[in-house]
């Protein structure tokens, strides 16, 4: 046991894990606060003195008005914020809280203590927040605010850094320069280290707030303090990005890793080990990939996809800051391309038969594979960049959710959700980065959502007529008496290309003034069968098992419920998707948002949604 512990790969304990992981230059990610962003105003009429200007002084500014999870939280600030009073109103628009408490260590330095230690003796500590100030001495006004570094590069002998290492019990100690690397600290000099202590990912979601913080203001050399006139918080983005202290797995997984990256970013596995590890710690999954791999290729640019661990998108600060950060890192003329996240859905149609003998209805069998269902759904393997529908393994899953169960015959549907501009002539392109199957020579094997276009007053819809080679074909507009109806009318042909190899759909300049409301964006849903039931989240496709759009019927089997021994009413069900020409449920929920007539806008804008390049990437075809 006690030689595991020499080993970061076997190691158990936490101290042990992180020691080892200081020898090669690693320091574990520390717990992180939890941030919201709130605003509020002082009303100063019945203030007096009139102030100029009012300061949020740092600390406790916000608790939550009730209990969140079963905990209360305190929110605060590391800085003095000041605001200047504009007809008799102090606005304080913005400001970034942070979960936890503003705490305060002190320590006077002395060259008579060889070993004197600089410890924070508080856990939980958010290490970006540390914020550390030396004066001369104890009695001095004056005071120099030091950075943390992580490395020694662009280190001179008077750099005002401080550096960091995790200690027993979850702990820091922090560390000043020798006079080489770094200013070294004189006699009696006095050390400030404010920092906040928080309780990491459990204060995430708070979005109610009642003011707890200390206002004031100066007038004539006398501080007065603010006590009325304050109104209630406004809260702009409630909390999100807390998160507890690195694991020992996570050390293990990144440590290596990072000390192989020697901290540049080269090649995409590099990227994909700095971003979580360094630059972006709230980032869920990532995936990197090199201009040189999309059609057509853009040859200096680096394309990252991330998946935060709350919501779906990074902000635009998010991506501004990350790319800021990578430039340390980065190679020099390499700019990199942050795609916001892309999902592409994977739809189930299953068919469970069922030994009615073994069951008592089939609503219990029903429940039972959609539990199961839903499980797979949410595990690691599909909710990643890189990930894959195991087709086999999927129906196993289905086969195995109850004794009853004889057989299933499932079949799969990928879609993808197209962002439109509405009241715009715009170009759309969007890929599936898995290979189509064409099922008709005739046409009709894609399925699309209703949405209507300019000049035309009725619902239309998209689908498609393969070339001779199959490989690819050609896009047409059509109408439906019925969303039920066999009998399409054609209203427009060629507006656009198909690629069943690469699977990617282009769509000729089309104004669309109204579709389908999701999550307040108007979408155009398009579904397709894939060539093989693996499907694969190629480059920045996210990967996602929808099961609220998927089906799992139960039927009675028959032959081994004894009801029908020759099988001569069995019910056969298709092992090939069939059925409507469109996608349900689409022209029931049209929202048209247009006000305008006829007019054309003159914008001719172009929208990618595109995954261009399965590479090498082959896979067998399902049919």
């Amino acid at each position: 046991m006690v030689a595991n512990e020499v080993f970061i790969d076997s190691a158990t304990l936490r101290e042990n894990v992180v020691s080892l992981a200081k020898n090669i230059g690693y320091l574990p990610r520390s717990r992180k606060s939890a941030s919201a962003v709130i605003s509020f105003f002082v009303d100063t009429a019945n203030i007096s003195p009139p102030p100029a200007s009012i300061t949020l002084r740092k600390g406790p500014i916000a608790a939550t008005s009730s209990k969140f999870g079963g905990n209360s939280f305190v929110f605060s600030i590391t800085e003095d914020i000041t605001v200047p009073v504009f007809d008799g109103i102090a606005s304080f628009d913005d400001i970034i809280i942070h979960e936890g408490i503003l705490l305060t260590s002190n320590f006077t330095f002395t060259s008579r203590n060889p070993n004197q230690r600089f410890i924070l003796p508080n856990s939980g500590i958010d290490t970006d927040l540390i914020n550390v100030a030396v004066k001369s001495n104890e009695q001095s006004t004056s005071k120099v605010k030091y950075t943390l570094k992580d490395n020694l590069l662009e280190i001179g002998s008077d750099s005002k850094i401080f550096f960091l290492q995790e200690i027993e019990n979850e702990r820091y100690e922090i560390f000043f320069g020798d006079g080489i690397f770094g200013h070294a600290l004189e006699e009696s000099n006095f050390i400030t280290i404010d920092y906040i202590s928080s309780n990491g990912d459990s204060s995430n979601g708070v979005g109610q707030f009642s003011f707890s913080g200390r206002l004031s203001y100066n007038r004539n050399g006398v501080e007065y303090t603010v006590t009325t006139g304050v109104s209630l918080i406004t809260t702009v983005s409630p909390s999100s990005g807390g998160q507890n202290i690195e694991s020992v797995e996570s050390i293990r997984k990144f440590a290596p890793k990072i000390y192989a990256t020697q901290n540049r970013a080269v090649t995409s596995d590099d990227y994909e080990t700095l971003i979580p590890s360094k630059i972006y710690p709230e980032t869920e999954s990532i995936s990197v990939f090199g201009g040189e791999e999309v059609v057509p290729p853009q040859y200096g640019k680096v394309f990252i996809s991330i998946k935060p661990r709350t919501g779906d998108f990074l902000s635009n600060l998010a991506k501004e800051n990350i790319k800021l950060k990578l430039k340390k890192y980065a190679v020099a003329g390499i700019v990199p391309e942050i795609l916001d996240l892309k999902y592409l859905y994977v739809e189930i149609d299953s068919k469970v038969y069922y030994n009615s003998n073994l069951a008592p209805n089939p609503a219990y069998v029903s429940s039972i594979v959609q539990n199961n269902a839903n499980k797979y759904a949410e595990s690691t393997e599909l909710n990643k960049y890189g990930a894959r529908l195991k087709y086999s393994k999927f129906l196993k899953i289905i086969d195995d959710s109850h004794e009853s169960i004889t057989s299933n015959i499932t079949t799969v549907n990928i879609r993808r959700d197209l962002r439109v501009a509405l009241n715009t002539i715009a170009e759309y392109s969007i890929g599936f980065g898995n290979e189509f199957y064409v099922k008709f020579s005739e046409g009709f094997n894609i399925k699309t959502s209703a949405f209507r276009i300019n000049g035309f007053a009725e619902d239309v819809y998209i689908s498609d007529l393969p070339d001779f080679d199959r490989k690819t074909g050609s896009l047409f507009l059509f109408t439906l008496p019925t969303e039920n109806s066999q009998n399409p009318s054609i209203i427009r042909r060629n507006i656009g290309r198909i690629d069943y190899v690469r699977g990617v759909i282009t769509i000729n300049p089309i104004n669309i003034v109204s579709g389908k409301i999701k999550d307040g964006q108007t979408i155009v849903e398009i579904s397709v069968s894939p060539k093989s039931n693996d499907v694969v989240g190629l480059q920045d496709l996210y990967l996602q098992l929808d099961i609220n759009n998927s089906n799992f019927e139960t039927i009675v089997d028959d032959i081994s419920s004894g009801l029908d021994p020759s099988a001569s009413s069995y019910i056969v069900s298709s092992s090939y998707p069939d059925g409507n020409l469109v996608r349900s449920g689409g022209r029931s929920n049209i929202t048209n948002t247009s006000t305008r007539g006829g007019d054309v806008p003159t914008t001719n804008q172009s929208i990618s949604n595109r995954t261009t390049n399965p590479g090498s990437r082959s896979s067998g075809s399902s049919y």
